[in-house]
């Protein structure tokens, strides 16, 4: 089956491939849709390239996604101001502002998931976008079935509880002043400033407040929040714990909360209670 897949410079090359990927001449086709997700969940797409940004338009829609377009990201922030907007998949390489910024930007304000897609594919390029506040990231080409499945788990994640043996997920959380309300994934500061939680962000935090004073695996802390599922591993768990680090420690690079375990992993030290 003679298909289009695209270079690392954007470039539309002939291949002889097994499966549909991104910019394939074969028309996209719909898979079955498991899970819980919002109905028809709207995905904003930052790409400069039609021909990707169509494709991709077509096949999310044929799998039950509302889709809007943005070329840069004057055309996202329009879009953003405009629309209620459930995920973004961004691309690096684009005109005017680049996809590394404009996801450092996004992160200071909203806790929209963000999926990165670029043909960047290195695994440093990859770490920093996780570190900026990606929820995941994925090279090019890429079989767009992928892509579904990631974007299914991420939504999945921002919008479920994190499941944990007596967990209850219902209540707003303290530690150290500050209070984190794990139904809604929002955290208020102890001088009662909100402070914005990506969804992992958020489910990080949930699963060290209800294991409090207990070393965790970087293992265990994938099971918990569900990223090994969703095809993360342990360096996605530190680079996690440093985003929520800079969030909540006085001087994240000596931590005092969320402290490194010799063994491999974390463990979060305030004493937590349950707000009345």
């Amino acid at each position: 089956m003679f298909q289009k897949h695209f270079s690392a410079d954007g470039v539309a090359e002939d291949a002889t491939r097994p499966m549909d990927m991104v910019g394939s001449k074969i028309a996209p086709r719909s898979i079955p849709r498991p899970g819980s997700m919002a109905a028809q969940p709207h995905i904003l797409i930052v790409e400069d390239d039609s021909e990707i940004s169509a494709y991709l338009s077509r096949f999310l829609r044929g799998n039950g996604c509302h889709v809007s377009v943005a070329r840069d990201g004057r055309d996202m922030d329009r879009l953003l101001a405009d629309s209620r907007i459930d995920l973004i998949i961004l691309d690096l390489m684009l005109p005017g502002e680049d996809g590394l910024s404009l996801c450092r930007r996004l992160r200071v304000n909203l806790p929209i998931p963000i999926v990165i897609v670029s043909a960047k594919d290195h695994e440093l390029d990859r770490i920093i976008g996780l570190e900026i506040g990606a929820d995941d990231y994925l090279a090019k080409p890429f079989n767009p079935r992928e892509l579904l499945a990631r974007i299914r788990a991420v939504l999945r994640r921002s919008g479920d509880t994190v499941e944990g043996s007596g967990a209850v997920d219902t209540r707003t959380l303290v530690f150290n002043g500050w209070q984190l309300d794990t139904l809604h994934r929002t955290l208020l500061s102890p001088s009662d400033t909100q402070v914005v939680l990506t969804s992992a962000e958020a489910e990080l935090l949930t699963v060290f407040c209800q294991r409090p004073r207990r070393p965790l695996s970087r293992y265990q802390l994938l099971d918990l929040t569900k990223r090994r599922a969703a095809g993360s591993n342990e360096r996605s768990i530190d680079i996690l714990v440093a985003r929520v680090r800079r969030k909540i420690e006085r001087e994240p690079g000596k931590p005092e909360t969320i402290l490194t375990v010799r063994s491999g992993g974390y463990m979060f030290t305030p004493l937590v209670t349950e707000k009345s």
